[in-house]
């Protein structure tokens, strides 16, 4: 396979002022490179799978249009030291052949699960691919984690990205409708990843998008039980043995989901036994507005990571499920390695009337933004 590289560098200046009200204060002017390069590294069916990489001078960001992925983050601890703290393999083509539990993956057309795999939309009952027990998890069994995204790399002033998109056939793992799914993926001068989803339909169907990475500020150096975790969220949704939430909507008032506080994750999944895998509200109608959902630290390398989004709930899972798991680095990873914040629409809403529907209709846009900003402890 022959090896396509290319590179995009920008520079831009920077100035900060002090806020001394004083005229005399100097201004320092600083310069910032910004890069982004990409190199193809696979074949899949017939198509170029290409690794992206996005520098903005501090930290970077290794994607890829194979499951529209995040592989990699690279982010200073508060001595300055980069490593990555996303759970993946070494390398893009190890993706293509070697099962994972969705690292950093785009999971869709409907994320989480789908009770039974079955859904009844206008009177019409359809039967989804069943990958989970008796559930349908994360859009099936080729889910849109594992296809080939149309990608293009950009640059908007100051910010890099990659622009993906997929057309997903009327059938495609049971859905009905033919959907055009398109996300953004920047890396901002500030530390800050941003994804913006959009997605359209040839006729009615259901949709939900998300990005599945696993996170472990420490640079996984083992399990995430002494990171601190506080949400502003004031309910979440119960579930079943199946972990498919049973209807109620609940108080986190004196039970382990209270984390309107900050709390260590360690003694909150002590105190539930198990772990996490639920879906935390924040909120129960529906906007466009960006909310601060989640702050995550990791006390000994001072990382700190702010999670919002403008969706209406985020599922929270410790990777309860994680096993012996061969990552990178030569690290095997093990339960509780890892953490995702998945902003989505709630679980199996479609199967709740109670729940927001997530119904795309024909004519209509659905639209899902999320950021995940990153500093450390001053």
């Amino acid at each position: 396979m022959k090896k396509s590289i290319f590179y995009f560098s920008l520079f831009f200046g920077w100035v900060f002022a002090s806020c001394d009200s004083q005229p005399q204060k100097e201004t320092i002017t600083q310069e910032l490179e910004l890069m982004i390069k990409a190199e193809k590294v696979a074949e899949w069916q017939g198509k170029d799978v290409f690794r992206y990489t996005l520098d903005n001078g501090t930290m970077s960001v290794e994607l890829s249009n194979f499951g529209g992925l995040i592989s990699k983050i690279f982010v200073p601890d508060q001595e300055g030291n980069l490593e990555n703290i996303a759970l993946t393999f070494d390398s893009i083509p190890e993706f293509l052949t070697k099962p994972n539990p969705f690292f950093g993956a785009t999971a869709g057309r409907v994320a989480n699960r789908i009770a039974k795999g079955k859904f009844t939309l206008n009177g019409q009952t359809y039967t989804l691919a069943t990958n989970n027990g008796e559930n349908h998890l994360h859009g099936g069994v080729e889910g849109f984690n594992k296809k080939v995204w149309d990608a293009e790399p950009y640059t908007n002033d100051s910010i890099l990205g990659v622009k993906m998109t997929y057309i997903s056939p009327d059938g495609e793992e049971g859905y009905p409708g033919t959907l055009t799914s398109t996300q953004w993926i920047e890396l901002t001068p500030d530390n800050t990843i941003r994804i913006r989803f959009e997605a359209s339909t040839e006729q009615p169907t259901i949709v939900n998008l998300t990005n599945h990475t696993y996170f472990n500020l420490s640079g996984i150096k083992g399990d995430v039980l002494d990171h601190e975790f506080q949400f502003w969220a004031d309910y979440y949704t119960p579930v079943d043995e199946g972990l498919i939430p049973t209807g109620e909507i609940k108080d986190v008032s004196g039970t382990p989901f209270d984390f309107r506080e900050p709390k260590k994750l360690g003694d909150q999944i002590a105190a539930i036994g198990g772990g996490f895998d639920h879906n935390m509200i924040l909120k129960q109608e529906p906007s466009d507005e960006m909310e601060h959902f989640v702050r995550v630290k990791h006390p000994a390398s001072g990382r700190v990571m702010d999670m919002y989004s403008d969706n209406m709930g985020v599922q929270f899972y410790t990777g309860n499920f994680i096993e012996n798991f061969a990552g990178a680095d030569g690290k095997t990873y093990q339960k509780h390695w890892g953490f995702c914040l998945e902003s989505q629409n709630w679980p199996d809403a479609i199967n709740h009337e109670n729940f927001p529907s997530p119904i795309l209709n024909p004519g209509e846009k659905y639209e899902h933004r999320i950021e995940y900003r990153f500093s450390v402890n001053q």
